[in-house]
């Protein structure tokens, strides 16, 4: 067989690949319905968790849920999955970013790092701000 004709066999080989799996839905991006879908899955990995507030962004590919004692969880879409992670101010550090609806978010998870996420209203990236703020913590490492 020549060179040629094999190349052009793999190369055909590899597009119906991607194309099978792009067709049967591995390219879909998951995203959140709104606040209900986003405690639903965070309760899957966390049932013991008390959410007080939760915040959507605007494309609802993440939420940020408060959980109290200075603790944030976090609903984001990587692919057609959702990963939850719970964090503090001392995993995480939050900018706020040129728009005030927009907070820059970055982990010391090497797992995923953050990213820039934009609120539907500066109330929402203001909350969350706020919430990520270093408080005074006691001798166990717990918020005052």
């Amino acid at each position: 067989m020549s060179l040629p004709l094999l190349v052009a066999i793999v190369a055909l080989g590899i597009a119906l690949s991607v194309a099978a799996v792009h067709f049967t839905g591995g390219s879909k991006t998951a995203t959140l319905a709104g606040t209900d879908q986003a405690l639903s899955r965070f309760a899957e990995d966390f049932p013991d968790e008390v959410v007080t507030v939760v915040r959507l962004t605007a494309d609802a590919s993440t939420a940020f849920l408060d959980l109290g004692r200075g603790r944030i969880g976090i609903v984001h879409g990587i692919g057609d999955c959702f990963l939850t992670r719970i964090v503090t101010p001392r995993d995480a550090t939050a900018l706020p970013a040129d728009n005030a609806n927009t907070v820059s978010f970055r982990l010391a998870d090497f797992t995923w790092k953050g990213g820039r996420f934009s609120f539907a209203s500066a109330t929402d990236a203001q909350g969350l701000l706020k919430a990520l703020e270093p408080q005074h913590l006691n001798s166990a490492g717990e918020a005052a």
